[in-house]
């Protein structure tokens, strides 16, 4: 009887710690569960942070797509080679848009369907950016737009952010350009007619109202246009003193050489569009010389961030990069460092990006995020000097540079 005794109590003791040994695992399951739901300790135990990127690397365009798409791999290859970020590496789920609207809502309804990304910058143009941009918004994955200028685009909803500023802003820096540092007294327009020529037209109209500048109505030209002579004879009997070209660099080396054969005693006024060393001076060569223009990008800034991204790409791909390039690089570099400070879910990046203020990137320094996501940041101004694109004055006016929001 009195084994039996021992033995049921004994019994009951093993049932105890049993009970205690579960619950402490059930507790532990709980525990690890919950750190894996968010938080900044989710991402040190995440093996990789995926990251959304499209641009048209294949059509017309691909110059410009292959640009933006080499700086995205770079950053990644310096993020992941440098141990990547708490220990996670970094993945980027590229995507070719060909410069296609539909091509890009396609993509975006992968991105954030079946790729897992917590993030997606665009390396596009403001066509399939915008397009793509109300699906990003919709599954609330936040998309950083590299260089796409339309203001439509981070008027899309609150996951949606726009990296460079808006082509209203770049056309008013340019008038202010005009009026200021090349004396301008009559400036004619030469533009491409599609979302960006439109917009950096809008911008440089309106600043120039401001200015008293007389501003002839615009000469609109299409994508793959080569025949210049006729609009350009019009411009020259015009009385004009500085032209205004909104164009990409196919055109604009075309219409840079039709100035100069035609014997054009004027000024011209480019944007961020003829910002290519392979694309634009390789092919407009030495008659593209004295050009000024409005863009995203200050090779002969001395900031270290710069040094190093150019140099970097160089040595990597061959050549100089280009305003596409550091654009699109530094969309991805403000989602890294919105990652690194505030975490890797959807939500904690977006409010990282909207949060971001006097951060140095390549383009400049990005004075922050206004109510609806539009960049507030300096406009840089380059010449071309015996081939290359060099300093010629930056744009700092809060009145140019912060972007309207109605």
């Amino acid at each position: 009887m009195l084994l039996k005794k021992r033995f049921k109590r004994g019994w009951q003791k093993v049932k105890k710690l049993v009970l205690v040994v579960a619950t402490l695992f059930v507790m532990a399951l709980l525990i690890t569960g919950c750190a894996s739901k968010g938080g900044n300790q989710a991402q040190t135990q995440a093996k990789t942070i995926k990251i959304g990127f499209f641009a048209p690397e294949t059509g017309s365009e691909a110059a410009d797509g292959t640009s933006a798409y080499n700086s995205a791999k770079l950053l990644i290859d310096q993020v992941n080679s440098s141990g990547g970020i708490n220990g996670a590496q970094l993945e980027l789920v590229n995507y070719d848009d060909q410069l296609d609207t539909k091509q890009a809502v396609s993509i975006a309804q992968k991105l954030t369907t079946k790729d897992g990304v917590v993030a997606v910058v665009s390396g596009s143009y403001s066509g399939p950016t915008r397009a793509a941009a109300p699906i990003f918004q919709q599954a609330k994955i936040p998309m950083i737009a590299g260089y796409a200028v339309h203001p439509d685009i981070p008027r899309t909803g609150d996951y949606i952010f726009q990296q460079s500023f808006s082509g209203v802003v770049e056309g008013a820096a340019a008038a202010q350009v005009a009026k200021d540092k090349l004396n301008a007294k009559n400036v004619a327009i030469l533009a491409i007619n599609n979302d960006f020529g439109k917009t950096l037209v809008q911008g440089f109209q309106q600043q120039a109202a401001k200015l008293g500048l007389k501003v002839q109505d615009p000469n609109w030209f299409n994508f793959g246009d080569t025949e210049f002579t006729p609009v350009l004879t019009k411009i020259k009997d015009s009385g004009a003193d500085v032209v205004f070209v909104p164009a990409y660099a196919a055109e604009g080396s075309q219409i840079i050489r039709r100035i100069h054969d035609l014997g054009l005693k004027i000024q011209p006024l480019g944007t961020e569009g003829l910002d290519s060393t392979t694309q634009f001076l390789e092919v407009a060569g030495q008659y593209a010389d004295g050009l000024v223009i409005v863009t995203n990008l200050n090779r002969d800034s001395d900031q270290q961030v710069v040094k190093d991204y150019v140099k970097a790409y160089k040595d990597k791909y061959g050549h100089d990069p280009d305003m596409v390039g550091a654009s699109t690089y530094d969309g991805l570099y403000v989602v890294i460092n919105a990652i690194k400070k505030n975490g890797a879910t959807p939500d904690q990046i977006r409010n990282g990006i909207a949060a971001t203020k006097n951060f140095q990137a390549v383009t400049g320094v990005i004075q922050g995020y206004d109510a609806i996501n539009q960049v507030i940041k300096p406009v840089q101004v380059q010449q071309v000097k015996n081939g290359v694109f060099k300093y010629f004055a930056e744009i700092t006016d809060p009145a140019i540079i912060t972007p309207p929001t109605k």
